[in-house]
């Protein structure tokens, strides 16, 4: 008789009966065939890799982390140790996937829109802190693309969760029109050791020394690319006219955003003495798109959006700013030493808010604020 291998039976399922397998089976295809993937081969989750993670998610592997919208399945340290085995994740990794699961399944967020949205929303994941430079995630180089295991597995990770435990299966619960390819793996750590500026989540109260996830429903980044500008006033307004557009969501939601400066628009505009705040301000102050351009001219009838405030102006030439105010963008400095690039991200509007969330087990930190600008935990 061939020798048999012990893999976990559900993704999903927590103490489901582990399925013993014959030594010659392809399990890249044995686990496509049980429709576990995201759609590239998984990682067979075999029970001594799973083990090794539930160990570093505290070593019981019935503790109960959260509910996982739509389908609102159960996801246990154990089914998450599968998920994060079958996208690849080392053991280290775990703090950080399980901390951003918690962020997602936050109510403030809204995971259920989230994953059964038309829109192309797909969670972000940023992390901050010295956590980040130790499991060597990239903030760096090319840090929204290929590359880096941390990067790549942790966003999978959190994607296989949202499939198997939160049933967000495209053309079932997940009903996205387009989707974007973040919808693999959508995460980054923020370049610390380059920026001008403190880290994120020390501008949101965290010390240095605390190691955080930030996570925002986010559609795919927009390059903004100014090889000209030397000033902030100049790199800003490049950025200004990236935000101001009618097409994203922002523009009939309002909501949050996240601005992504690269490093040598960050480093250019520091020098001028600007501080984060600085940033923020100018660019809520000098976006916007006119109400004329929003109502389409009354081309097709008197349009009104009932998700403006009633305070907006709804003259023809009145500036209607995408989002309510300087909190509801989220900065962040990323990206290598060459290149004049930055990036706007827009966002899924007003019925998700961000979540900034403290990883476990980091001395000294919060367990946790909604960012939303009202929603503090």
């Amino acid at each position: 008789m061939s020798v048999a291998f012990e893999v976990a039976a559900e993704a999903g399922v927590s103490r489901a009966p582990q399925r013993v397998v014959e030594s010659d089976t392809d399990l890249v295809e044995y686990y496509f065939e049980l429709g576990w993937s995201d759609g590239l081969p998984v990682v067979p989750p075999t029970l001594d890799k799973i083990e090794a993670v539930v160990g570093a998610l505290g070593g019981d592997p019935q503790a109960v982390i959260a509910r996982v919208a739509p389908r609102w399945g159960i996801l246990t340290c154990e089914v998450l140790a599968i998920n994060m085995v079958m996208a690849g994740c080392k053991p280290e990794y775990a703090p950080v996937v399980k901390a951003a699961v918690l962020a997602l399944c936050d109510p403030s967020f809204n995971l259920n829109g989230v994953q059964a949205t038309t829109h192309v929303a797909s969670p972000l994941l940023i992390v901050n802190g010295p956590i980040a430079r130790e499991i060597g995630m990239n903030g760096g180089c090319n840090a929204f693309g290929s590359g880096n295991r941390a990067n790549a597995t942790i966003g999978r990770a959190i994607r296989l969760v949202m499939l198997n435990v939160g049933g967000g299966w495209p053309g079932e619960l997940d009903k996205s029109t387009l989707g974007h390819p973040g919808k693999y793996t959508y995460c980054a750590a923020e370049n610390e050791a380059q920026s001008p500026f403190a880290p994120y989540h020390v501008e949101r109260n965290y010390k240095p020394e605390d190691s955080t996830v930030f996570v925002i429903a986010a559609e795919a980044p927009h390059s903004v690319t100014d090889h000209v500008s030397n000033d902030p006033e100049g790199i800003l307004d490049t950025i200004c006219s990236a935000m101001s557009t009618i097409a994203s969501n922002n523009a009939v939601l309002s909501g949050h955003c996240t601005v992504v400066l690269g490093l040598e628009h960050a480093q250019t505009i520091a020098k001028h003495g600007w501080t984060r705040n600085d940033i923020r301000n100018y660019l809520w102050m000098h976006h916007g798109n006119r109400f004329h351009d929003l109502a389409r001219g009354h081309r097709y009838g008197n349009v009104y959006n009932r998700n403006l405030p009633k305070w907006y102006k709804r003259a023809p030439d009145s500036r209607i700013p995408i989002i309510p105010s300087p909190d509801n963008i989220h900065l962040f400095v990323m990206g290598g030493e060459a290149g004049r690039f930055s990036a706007f991200i827009p966002g899924w509007g007003h019925m998700s808010t961000p979540v900034l969330r403290a990883i476990d087990n980091v001395a000294g930190a919060p367990n946790g604020i909604c960012v939303g600008g009202t929603c503090f935990l």
